[in-house]
């Protein structure tokens, strides 16, 4: 069963079409890229995947339930996901192990209910694994920036989420801090059965474990597949709409303009 599957799907705004048709399909274990410039319909499509948004047209099924016949609650409880907009709209003060813990329900706030000695040991290894175990108890407002998306990506893995939703989560990082991210997302490359989405709008964002790439336009998909085939030269030119120098490197990707 494909973790995602989009069938003509549409939306619309106003009237106004801001992405697709469109169809995709991702398995689970994949780790796709979604590639565009501002304003392509990266971050629109990651809200109908992670169902925020009921497409206005065609079909979209998530984790084998098609969104509008289905409890939301219980769909997006299988889905993780890391963004600054997360980020900003956690309960204030928290730290790091708690915002780890909130994971366990999608929420935004500590819940009232009891969290069990197994739960927090279960926390400060996701903590750990992101490389963030010493900041268990720091608060998340104090961590860096890239220690926060650290902490949010072991947010959104506790639990074992079947889908996890990256939106451009090097956004504002320095060059070590989208380092760490970017090898921490790699070495979770050894998960067989978490599909993992991530938008950006850098090519060198990319990680060398990324299997499959979507390149999107204008909400239109430029090409989708196999990342050494949906990234050439010729796909990524039509994405952004200017001659291109694509080199890769140890598996990942670099641009420039010629």
């Amino acid at each position: 069963m494909p973790a995602v599957e989009l069938r003509d799907v549409e939306v619309r705004i106003a009237g106004r079409r801001i992405l697709g048709p469109l169809d995709l399909a991702i398995e689970p274990g994949e780790r796709w890229m979604l590639l565009g410039p501002n304003g392509s319909g990266k971050t629109t499509l990651l809200r109908v995947i992670g169902a925020w948004r009921h497409p206005s047209a065609g079909r979209a099924t998530v984790l084998g339930r098609r969104l509008g016949r289905t409890d939301l609650r219980e769909l997006r409880a299988g889905i993780g996901h890391v963004s600054h907009a997360v980020g900003d709209s956690l309960e204030p003060g928290l730290d790091a192990l708690d915002v780890v813990l909130t994971g366990r329900e999608s929420t935004l706030a500590a819940w009232p209910f009891q969290v069990t000695d197994a739960e927090r040991a279960a926390a400060l290894g996701a903590l750990e694994s992101v490389g963030c175990g010493g900041l268990a108890r720091r608060p998340l407002m104090q961590c860096s920036q890239g220690e926060r998306q650290r902490v949010l990506l072991a947010r959104a893995r506790f639990g074992r989420r079947a889908l996890l939703l990256l939106d451009e989560p090097a956004a504002g990082l320095d060059l070590p801090g989208r380092e760490d991210l970017l090898r921490v997302i790699d070495g979770m490359s050894d998960d067989n059965e978490t599909a993992v989405v991530m938008a950006t709008h850098h090519l060198d964002e990319v990680p060398a474990s990324a299997t499959h790439g979507a390149l999107l336009r204008g909400g239109a998909l430029i090409a989708a597949g196999p990342v050494e085939d949906a990234l050439t030269t010729e796909n990524l030119e039509r994405c952004f709409g200017l001659r291109l120098r694509v080199e890769r490197s140890g598996g990942r990707w670099f641009a420039s303009a010629e």
